[in-house]
């Protein structure tokens, strides 16, 4: 039987010779949290870092999946590399991913140039899978220009897009209701472009105006992020929406100072340790200890910060024996 490191290597060595069976196994073993999947990710990460990566957010019904496919169109028609990531709710029988069919995408099945993925949220919070970061960096690694990250679509609360991807759409509807309360649930606030879709729509050019009003002193600097209108079902606005992007990836890039990079790092590192300490707690020696800890509070015997720290303790020091 190979070792994890062994079918990493393989598996490593056919992805970056273009092979999308081993792409989709790759991310298979990341979404699982494998052994395997932490062997590759020791030898794809240091050549990540050159894709541009989109993140796409919204309420439900605000045409996410549609925009994603239309832009996936337009970046093809001018030649460009393009993977998609799309987080969806979990099925709570097997855990999968309900919409991962994404039938608007299945025309890209065949183009070699296009890798499309779903993933289930699988109960993580803030409209991305747990392992989302990781999976963009394989995609990145394997020399795709642009990965989209389309999030969950379960309501304003999926913030956490803007610290893993370097560009930031945030779509809204015309029939968005209350813009102000929108502005206030916190997914505006992120933004780097604003996208008004379904511009066919009564309303449209109201409720653009309205964000741009709105929106001064937002993400995007003193005049706030530019506020579009796309109609992604027929790609009216989609061009001009991928000229936007690229100007923000440019000027970025002149701008950048390190510090998204950095909070990027620092959320996948601190997703490692809590990875690391839960499945240590999960072992055999630990898991009595965590039961008893879960019981002391249960009872009110202790609070939940010392059974934290008690257990913490406990691991560094099973650490530090198991190096003596």
């Amino acid at each position: 039987m190979r070792s994890p490191a062994g079918v990493a290597a393989e598996l490593c060595s056919t992805a970056l010779a273009g092979d999308r069976r081993s792409l989709a196994k790759l991310l298979t073993a990341v979404e699982n949290r494998t052994p395997v999947a932490e062997a590759a990710l020791r030898t794809l990460y240091p050549l990540a870092g050159r894709a541009h990566l989109l993140g796409i957010t919204g309420p439900p019904g605000a045409g996410k999946s549609t925009l994603v496919a239309a832009l996936v169109g337009e970046l093809r028609s001018a030649g460009r590399t393009v993977a998609v990531v799309a987080v969806d709710p979990s099925s709570p029988i097997t855990g999968g991913a309900i919409l991962g069919d994404r039938v608007r995408m299945q025309a890209y099945a065949g183009d070699r140039d296009v890798f499309i993925r779903s993933m289930a949220a699988r109960g993580h919070a803030g409209g991305l899978a747990s392992t989302t970061g990781a999976a963009c960096a394989v995609l990145d690694a394997v020399g795709f220009e642009i990965v989209m990250i389309e999030t969950v679509g379960t309501g304003q609360s999926e913030v956490e897009v803007a610290a893993a991807a370097d560009t930031t759409v945030v779509l809204e509807a015309p029939e968005m209701g209350d813009e102000v309360q929108a502005i206030k649930a916190g997914l505006l606030e992120v933004a780097d472009l604003v996208v008004v879709n379904k511009g066919d729509r009564p309303g449209a050019q109201r409720a653009a105006s309205q964000l741009r009003a709105m929106l001064g002193g937002g993400r995007g600097g003193l005049h706030g992020p530019p506020v579009m209108i796309t109609t992604a079902a027929t790609g009216a606005g989609v061009p001009e929406l991928l000229v936007a992007i690229d100007r923000r990836r440019a000027e970025g890039a002149l701008r950048d100072d390190g510090a998204a990079r950095l909070a990027r790092a620092e959320a996948e590192v601190r997703g490692a340790l809590a990875d690391r300490i839960g499945r240590r707690l999960d072992e055999a020696g630990s898991a009595t200890a965590r039961e008893a800890a879960v019981r002391d509070v249960a009872a009110h015997r202790i609070d939940p910060y010392t059974a934290a720290d008690e257990l913490l303790a406990g691991l560094v020091g099973v650490e530090a024996g198991s190096r003596r």
